[in-house]
Protein backbone atom coordinates (compact mmCIF):
# COMPACT_ATOMS: atom_id res chain seq x y z
CA UNK A 1 0.00 0.00 0.00
CA UNK A 2 1.44 3.49 -0.69
CA UNK A 3 2.10 6.39 1.89
CA UNK A 4 -0.74 7.63 3.61
CA UNK A 5 -1.00 10.56 5.91
CA UNK A 6 -3.75 11.40 8.36
CA UNK A 7 -4.91 13.07 11.30
CA UNK A 8 -3.81 11.37 14.90
CA UNK A 9 -6.34 9.13 15.90
CA UNK A 10 -6.37 7.20 19.70
CA UNK A 11 -5.51 4.27 18.60
CA UNK A 12 -2.16 5.19 17.01
CA UNK A 13 -0.52 5.90 20.73
CA UNK A 14 0.70 2.85 21.32
CA UNK A 15 2.60 1.86 18.14
CA UNK A 16 3.83 5.65 18.30
CA UNK A 17 5.08 5.50 21.79
CA UNK A 18 7.28 2.32 20.81
CA UNK A 19 8.71 4.36 18.23
CA UNK A 20 9.62 7.12 20.71
CA UNK A 21 11.15 4.18 23.07
CA UNK A 22 13.22 2.80 20.08
CA UNK A 23 14.44 5.70 18.56
CA UNK A 24 15.60 7.42 21.74
CA UNK A 25 16.45 4.53 22.73
CA UNK A 26 14.84 4.91 26.35
CA UNK A 27 15.95 1.01 27.16
CA UNK A 28 19.46 1.69 27.54
CA UNK A 29 19.21 3.63 30.41
CA UNK A 30 16.39 2.69 32.34
CA UNK A 31 14.28 -0.80 32.74
CA UNK A 32 11.70 -1.90 30.35
CA UNK A 33 9.05 -0.91 32.80
CA UNK A 34 10.29 2.45 33.28
CA UNK A 35 11.80 3.12 29.58
CA UNK A 36 7.66 2.14 28.29
CA UNK A 37 6.13 4.91 31.10
CA UNK A 38 8.83 7.52 29.77
CA UNK A 39 7.47 6.78 26.21
CA UNK A 40 4.17 7.34 27.74
CA UNK A 41 4.77 10.65 29.22
CA UNK A 42 6.68 11.77 25.99
CA UNK A 43 4.03 11.26 23.55
CA UNK A 44 1.17 12.40 26.41
CA UNK A 45 2.83 15.28 27.25
CA UNK A 46 3.74 16.43 23.01
CA UNK A 47 -0.24 15.50 22.29
CA UNK A 48 -1.29 18.64 24.80
CA UNK A 49 0.73 20.71 22.76
CA UNK A 50 -0.49 20.68 19.19
CA UNK A 51 -2.57 22.46 16.35
CA UNK A 52 -1.84 20.04 13.63
CA UNK A 53 -1.11 16.62 13.24
CA UNK A 54 -0.52 14.17 10.45
CA UNK A 55 0.60 10.11 11.14
CA UNK A 56 2.54 8.62 8.40
CA UNK A 57 0.75 4.92 7.28
CA UNK A 58 2.59 2.34 5.66
CA UNK A 59 0.94 -1.05 5.09
CA UNK A 60 -1.78 0.03 7.58
CA UNK A 61 0.53 0.61 10.61
CA UNK A 62 1.87 4.29 11.51
CA UNK A 63 5.65 4.53 11.11
CA UNK A 64 5.81 8.01 11.71
CA UNK A 65 3.90 11.78 13.29
CA UNK A 66 4.38 15.58 12.93
CA UNK A 67 3.07 17.93 15.57
CA UNK A 68 3.02 21.68 14.81
CA UNK A 69 1.84 24.38 17.21
CA UNK A 70 0.30 27.62 16.27
CA UNK A 71 1.14 29.39 19.33
CA UNK A 72 -1.65 31.90 19.15
CA UNK A 73 -4.79 29.26 18.68
CA UNK A 74 -3.28 26.64 20.64
CA UNK A 75 -5.82 25.07 23.58
CA UNK A 76 -5.43 21.69 25.07
CA UNK A 77 -8.32 19.08 25.51
CA UNK A 78 -8.76 18.27 28.46
CA UNK A 79 -8.70 14.99 27.90
CA UNK A 80 -5.41 14.82 26.60
CA UNK A 81 -3.93 17.12 29.31
CA UNK A 82 -5.81 13.88 31.99
CA UNK A 83 -3.90 11.64 29.69
CA UNK A 84 -0.36 13.48 30.36
CA UNK A 85 -0.74 13.76 34.51
CA UNK A 86 -1.76 10.07 34.58
CA UNK A 87 1.50 8.89 32.56
CA UNK A 88 3.35 11.22 34.62
CA UNK A 89 2.23 10.14 37.98
CA UNK A 90 2.49 6.80 36.71
CA UNK A 91 6.27 7.39 35.97
CA UNK A 92 6.72 9.00 39.39
CA UNK A 93 5.65 6.08 41.49
CA UNK A 94 9.27 4.16 41.47
CA UNK A 95 12.36 5.50 42.14
CA UNK A 96 14.07 4.56 38.82
CA UNK A 97 11.51 6.66 37.44
CA UNK A 98 11.48 9.71 39.27
CA UNK A 99 15.52 9.85 39.13
CA UNK A 100 15.10 9.40 34.96
CA UNK A 101 12.04 12.05 35.42
CA UNK A 102 15.15 13.87 36.12
CA UNK A 103 16.77 13.92 32.84
CA UNK A 104 13.98 15.47 30.84
CA UNK A 105 13.47 18.31 33.59
CA UNK A 106 17.04 19.24 32.58
CA UNK A 107 16.03 18.94 28.89
CA UNK A 108 13.11 21.12 29.42
CA UNK A 109 15.53 24.04 31.13
CA UNK A 110 17.98 23.96 28.22
CA UNK A 111 15.09 24.05 25.73
CA UNK A 112 13.85 27.20 27.58
CA UNK A 113 17.04 28.75 28.05
CA UNK A 114 17.77 28.07 23.85
CA UNK A 115 14.27 29.98 23.12
CA UNK A 116 15.67 33.02 25.61
CA UNK A 117 18.92 33.27 23.74
CA UNK A 118 17.21 33.14 20.41
CA UNK A 119 15.57 36.40 21.24
CA UNK A 120 12.09 35.66 19.09
CA UNK A 121 8.82 35.39 19.65
CA UNK A 122 7.92 32.86 17.14
CA UNK A 123 4.13 32.08 15.59
CA UNK A 124 4.70 28.15 15.32
CA UNK A 125 6.55 25.47 16.99
CA UNK A 126 7.01 22.01 15.60
CA UNK A 127 5.93 20.17 18.77
CA UNK A 128 7.06 16.59 17.75
CA UNK A 129 8.62 14.55 14.51
CA UNK A 130 9.79 11.23 14.81
CA UNK A 131 9.62 8.67 12.18
CA UNK A 132 10.68 4.80 12.54
CA UNK A 133 13.64 3.12 11.78
CA UNK A 134 12.30 0.56 9.53
CA UNK A 135 11.54 3.11 7.08
CA UNK A 136 14.37 5.91 6.90
CA UNK A 137 15.11 6.94 3.56
CA UNK A 138 11.76 6.18 1.94
CA UNK A 139 10.85 9.68 1.67
CA UNK A 140 8.14 9.23 5.23
CA UNK A 141 10.12 12.32 6.45
CA UNK A 142 9.93 14.28 3.62
CA UNK A 143 6.38 13.80 3.74
CA UNK A 144 5.24 14.95 7.17
CA UNK A 145 7.86 17.68 7.10
CA UNK A 146 6.31 18.76 3.58
CA UNK A 147 2.74 18.88 5.37
CA UNK A 148 3.80 20.64 8.16
CA UNK A 149 5.40 23.09 6.34
CA UNK A 150 1.81 23.65 4.04
CA UNK A 151 -0.18 23.90 7.20
CA UNK A 152 2.09 27.07 8.34
CA UNK A 153 1.32 28.48 4.94
CA UNK A 154 -2.60 28.33 4.77
CA UNK A 155 -2.61 29.31 8.45
CA UNK A 156 -0.02 32.40 7.13
CA UNK A 157 2.69 31.52 10.08
CA UNK A 158 5.67 32.81 8.85
CA UNK A 159 8.45 31.22 10.77
CA UNK A 160 8.81 27.85 12.97
CA UNK A 161 10.90 26.56 15.23
CA UNK A 162 11.85 23.38 16.85
CA UNK A 163 14.39 21.53 19.73
CA UNK A 164 16.40 19.41 18.93
CA UNK A 165 19.62 17.32 19.44
CA UNK A 166 22.92 15.17 18.72
CA UNK A 167 20.37 12.01 19.49
CA UNK A 168 18.32 13.00 16.85
CA UNK A 169 18.88 13.51 12.81
CA UNK A 170 18.75 16.90 13.21
CA UNK A 171 21.05 17.00 9.71
CA UNK A 172 17.78 16.43 8.23
CA UNK A 173 16.73 19.70 9.08
CA UNK A 174 19.49 21.92 7.52
CA UNK A 175 18.76 19.83 4.14
CA UNK A 176 15.56 20.87 4.85
CA UNK A 177 16.50 24.37 4.99
CA UNK A 178 16.27 25.53 8.31
CA UNK A 179 19.06 27.32 10.12
CA UNK A 180 20.57 26.20 13.09
CA UNK A 181 19.89 29.45 15.47
CA UNK A 182 21.14 28.36 19.32
CA UNK A 183 23.16 25.77 20.55
CA UNK A 184 24.47 24.32 24.26
CA UNK A 185 26.33 21.64 25.19
CA UNK A 186 25.47 19.17 28.36
CA UNK A 187 27.03 16.95 30.45
CA UNK A 188 24.57 13.92 31.97
CA UNK A 189 24.94 11.38 34.25
CA UNK A 190 23.14 7.85 33.70
CA UNK A 191 23.70 4.75 36.05
CA UNK A 192 26.77 5.90 37.10
CA UNK A 193 28.49 6.95 33.74
CA UNK A 194 28.67 10.67 31.80
CA UNK A 195 27.23 11.65 28.93
CA UNK A 196 27.67 14.83 26.69
CA UNK A 197 25.30 16.32 24.45
CA UNK A 198 24.59 19.13 22.54
CA UNK A 199 21.27 20.64 22.11
CA UNK A 200 19.79 22.88 19.34
CA UNK A 201 16.77 25.08 18.30
CA UNK A 202 16.40 25.19 14.36
CA UNK A 203 14.15 27.54 12.83
CA UNK A 204 13.04 29.10 8.97
CA UNK A 205 11.07 31.17 7.66
CA UNK A 206 8.17 30.79 4.98
CA UNK A 207 9.89 32.56 2.11
CA UNK A 208 12.88 30.43 2.40
CA UNK A 209 13.57 27.63 0.28
CA UNK A 210 12.94 24.75 2.05
CA UNK A 211 13.40 21.51 -0.48
CA UNK A 212 16.69 19.97 0.69
CA UNK A 213 18.13 17.48 -0.66
CA UNK A 214 19.72 13.82 1.09
CA UNK A 215 17.77 13.58 3.70
CA UNK A 216 17.77 10.74 5.50
CA UNK A 217 14.54 10.66 7.52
Amino acid sequence: MPLQLREYQKNDFIALKNIIRKTWRYDEFSSPKTASRLADVFLSSCLTNYTFSRVAVLNGKPVGIILVKDIARHTCPLPNRFRQLRAVLSLYLTKEGRAVSKIFENVTGIDRELLRESGKNYPAELALFVVSSSCRGQGVGKALFRAALDYTGQQKLDEIYLFTDTSCNYGFYEHQGMRRRCEREHLFHINGKAASMRFFIYDCKRTKSLHGKGAST
